[in-house]
């Protein structure tokens, strides 16, 4: 008998998916036998022992208002009705500084204050790192969302969780090293943007899980299909496949599609009963919130994430809901309204995650991040409302070796700037691969002559910001 490496196994199948999962799987001994390293996505070497192996993102689309959140300012409430010149982004700004229209409280042993909007995150401030002195460099959603997710505001780079994915491998053969979870009822701002593999192998592209209904995407036509018939596509697939394969050799978005067309055969074994949450205690189902409509949702891709850190996936990327509007945070016509509404739907999941990890003894070995892109103004928008600020914004760091139950950083008198203990974006993913065993200097890609990094090195002056660190 002649072994047949798992891609030629799949070029010359003739079988559909599920018959395609027994034989690879079957045939893993051989198979592992014929491959090279570069061709197996496996456990890499860190470049030293990591604190953490795995990341969940929960990316928070809109920016919140990190001084009726995270940063309360009395001094924004004594000079409100001042004027104070601020660098704007949208029309209807004033340019009087307005109060905060919410209330804070402190939370834990620590003492940290916060909204009393986030009681559930608010409960787990024992438990986190709340940095107050995150800066960005762009005040439009797109390209704050494309710089928080890879470094730079300009689309093309690979995403942090790409990064991930190349740096350090998977833990888990039958799932892709870099998941995403979206509300199933649409995109938030930018859509796939914010998961592209760059110039990356096409291989550490997020892959989409959906959270309703079959879990893994376009695994089955979307009509019936006569078993001849489709043992005919697959053969035309296969022939199509290996005359393109055999004209671009360096094309790696073929190599990610076969190895994609295998990993999903397995996927489709192995997610069904991993993602099935009816298996969770009604206790866990409450706590994350999926008893009430409007936290079900988040709640459902909060606690998938979970499962999936459990199964070995590395980084996992959470969105927020598309209601009341697809960039939930951006309350440019009424902060406390706005916030409200957001705040019942993803406040008590967050919280419960960071519980829940916790228990389960997860948590040290994952890093949680709660972060929007950036901040808003001190001034009124519109009378009640809040702009853009890139100059200032607060990110929550849970897990993962991080000091917990800190709060590092600080903003301006009103909240309009960062002025002590500075992060940039670039700082801040130093200092999450730092965790995950990877210097970001030596962490390179090959691309257009340059060895290309997350941090861009070459030109920018990232650092691991060690304070926060246990």
């Amino acid at each position: 008998m002649i072994a047949m490496s798992r891609r030629e196994m799949l070029q010359t199948s003739a079988l559909g998916f599920g018959s395609l999962a027994l034989a690879a799987l079957a045939q893993q001994s051989s198979a592992r036998a014929t491959e090279t390293v570069g061709q197996r996505d496996h456990r890499r070497r860190t470049h030293f022992a990591p604190r953490a192996k795995a990341v969940i993102m929960l990316v928070q689309n809109g920016g919140p208002s990190h001084m009726d959140l995270f940063d309360p300012k009395p001094e924004l409430t004594r000079r409100a009705g001042q004027t104070m010149a601020v660098e704007t982004f949208q029309a209807g700004n004033t340019d009087k500084l307005m109060a905060c229209p919410l209330e804070f409280r402190r939370y834990g042993q620590c003492g940290t204050e916060i909204s009393t909007l986030l009681p559930h995150l608010g409960g787990a401030a024992d438990d986190f790192c709340l940095v107050r002195s995150m800066y960005s460099e762009h005040n439009n959603h797109t390209e704050g969302l494309v710089m928080l997710n890879t470094g730079k505001i300009f689309p093309g780079r690979p995403a942090l969780g790409s990064w991930v994915s190349y740096g350090l491998g998977s833990e888990n053969e039958n799932l892709p090293a870099y998941l995403v979870l979206r509300d199933s009822e649409g995109y938030n701002t930018s859509g796939t943007l914010l998961w592209q593999n760059g110039w990356l192998p096409a291989l550490h592209r997020g892959t989409e899980i959906a959270t309703s209904g079959t879990p893994v995407l376009n695994l089955q036509p979307a009509t019936p299909v006569p078993d001849r018939l489709r043992r005919n596509q697959l053969d035309l697939l296969s022939q199509l496949n290996r005359q393109h394969q055999q004209q671009y050799p360096l094309d790696t978005d073929l190599e990610a599609r076969i190895s994609n067309y295998e990993l999903a055969a397995r996927m489709q074994l192995a997610t069904g009963e991993l993602l099935n949450l009816s298996n969770e205690t009604a206790e866990t189902q409450r706590m994350y919130g999926l008893d009430q409509p409007e936290s079900a949702g988040y709640g459902t891709r909060c606690l998938m994430a979970r499962r999936l850190i459990e199964n070995g996936v590395r980084f996992v990327q959470v969105f927020p809901p598309v209601k009341p509007q697809f960039q939930p945070w951006d309350a440019h016509s009424n902060t406390k309204t706005e916030n409200e509404a957001i705040c019942r739907r993803c406040d008590q999941p967050s919280g419960a995650l960071i519980q829940d990890l916790k228990q389960r003894g997860l948590l040290d070995s994952t890093i949680v991040i709660w972060s929007g892109e950036f901040g808003r103004l001190p001034v009124s928008q519109n009378g009640l409302g809040r702009d853009h600020n890139r100059n200032a914004f607060s990110t929550i760091l849970a897990g993962g070796g991080f000091r917990a139950g800190e709060v590092y950083g600080a903003t301006d008198e009103v909240g309009y700037r960062s002025v002590v203990n500075r992060v940039s974006v670039p700082d801040l993913h130093a200092t999450l691969l730092h965790q995950l065993g990877m210097d970001h200097n030596k962490l390179t890609y090959p691309h257009h002559g340059n060895d290309e990094t997350l941090t861009d090195s070459r030109v920018t002056d990232a650092r691991v910001v060690r304070e926060i660190l246990a």
